[in-house]
C-alpha cells in the first residue's frame, strides 16, 4: 500500500478539549442540523476520518484528524492536551421493587392450619382493615351471562373448554 499525500483545504473546528466525539464535530461545523442526522450519516457510510470511512458514531477525534463530509474537509484544532479517559466502574445493582416483595412474602403452605383470618368486621361501625388484593378478591362477583333473545340454546352453549370462553360465529 503506497501512502500518499494528498494536499487539499480544510475548514478548522477549535475545540477547547479533546478528544470529542465525531457526531459532535459535525455538529460543531454545522455541516448538519442536528445529533441524530450526524448520527445518521455517520451509520450509512457518509463520513470519513483521516481518509477512511467511519460508521461509529461517538469515535473520538483528537487534534489534527481531518473529517470527510459531503465533498468538504474538516480538521480538529486542539491546543490542550488530551483528557485521560477512566475507565467506567460497574454499577451496583438495585434490588427490584418487585423481587423484595415476593421475598417478604410467605407461601400460604408454611402458615399454622389453626390460624385463620377473620375477613368479618369486628363491629358495625369499625370494618376490619384489609390489604388491596383482599379487596379485589372479595369485591369479585362471578359474571352470570344470561342467553340474549332470538337465540337458540345451542348457538349460546358453545364455549372454549380450554378458556371457558363462549364462542362467536359469523
Amino acid at each position: 500500500m503506497s501512502h500518499e499525500e494528498i494536499e487539499v483545504e480544510a475548514i478548522g473546528i477549535e475545540v477547547s478539549a479533546q478528544p470529542v466525539e465525531l457526531y459532535k464535530v459535525l455538529k460543531i461545523a454545522n455541516a448538519v442540523s442536528g445529533g441524530g442526522e450526524a448520527k445518521m450519516a455517520i451509520v450509512e457510510g457518509y463520513v470519513a476520518v483521516n481518509g477512511e470511512i467511519e460508521t461509529r458514531k461517538r469515535r473520538k477525534i483528537h487534534d489534527g484528524d481531518v473529517i470527510q463530509f459531503n465533498e468538504e474537509f474538516y480538521v480538529l484544532l486542539c491546543d490542550a492536551p488530551p483528557t485521560p479517559v477512566e475507565p467506567r466502574q460497574a454499577k451496583p445493582v438495585k434490588a427490584q421493587k418487585n423481587n423484595v416483595s415476593a421475598a417478604k412474602k410467605k407461601p400460604a403452605s408454611s402458615a399454622p392450619a389453626s390460624s385463620t383470618v377473620d375477613k368479618k368486621p369486628a363491629s358495625p361501625k369499625a370494618p376490619a382493615k384489609q390489604t388491596k388484593s383482599a379487596d379485589k378478591k372479595q369485591n369479585k362477583t362471578p359474571k352470570i351471562e344470561r342467553p340474549k333473545q332470538g337465540k337458540s340454546s345451542a348457538e349460546t352453549s358453545k364455549s372454549d373448554t380450554a378458556t371457558g370462553r363462549k364462542l362467536i360465529s359469523f
